[in-house]
């Protein structure tokens, strides 16, 4: 692939090896763990063939795979840790207002009156749903709720989007607090 590449989505990260004859426990991103298998073989983050896979199984966290050219535990062993990638155009067709990560990371935000806000660094979920992380680098950044009434507007065609700042909370003075006994 040359400067001109795709971008690359992660869809996996490799956990840990399963027994001893190579097989690969893969933590997967995808909607159905199963599918990691079905976009083509996983590259890594330069956009190199790393793997071509078959899932055998699953656990908890994701598939076991085999791998062509990994024998054994050794070698699975020496994937431990490595994230997994396809070309964006490998995956299927997004839904309306259904969007990759990938897909959002990079456009610009801007609020409601135009002001800059900076773009979008990261989306995050730490369970309680999906937040935008957004800023100029991630020593300034913010966390917004990834919501219609946060985000009413995305245009990837333009590469921005459009949020709806939070309104402050002001605390009071710390005398009209209430304090429990």
């Amino acid at each position: 692939m040359a400067g001109d590449r795709e971008r690359l989505v992660c869809i996996a990260q490799v956990a840990t090896a399963h027994g001893v004859r190579g097989a690969l426990r893969l933590r997967c991103f995808t909607e159905r763990p199963e599918n990691v298998a079905a976009y083509g073989p996983l590259l890594d983050a330069t956009g190199r063939e790393l793997l071509r896979i078959r899932v055998t199984g699953s656990w908890r966290g994701g598939v076991i795979v085999s791998a062509e050219g990994i024998r054994d535990r050794a070698a699975a062993e020496a994937l431990r840790g490595r994230k997994l990638y396809v070309p964006r155009s490998a995956l299927p067709p997004t839904e309306v207002e259904e969007y990759y990560h990938e897909d959002l990371v990079g456009l610009r935000v801007i609020d409601e009156a135009g002001e800059p806000l900076g773009e979008v660094l990261a989306v995050q979920d730490f369970g309680a749903g999906p937040l935008l992380e957004i800023g100029h680098d991630r020593r300034d950044s913010t966390l917004l709720p990834f919501t219609r009434e946060t985000v009413p507007e995305i245009d990837l065609e333009r590469g921005r989007l459009v949020v709806v700042r939070p309104p402050m909370v002001e605390a009071g003075p710390a005398d009209d607090r209430e304090t429990i006994p």
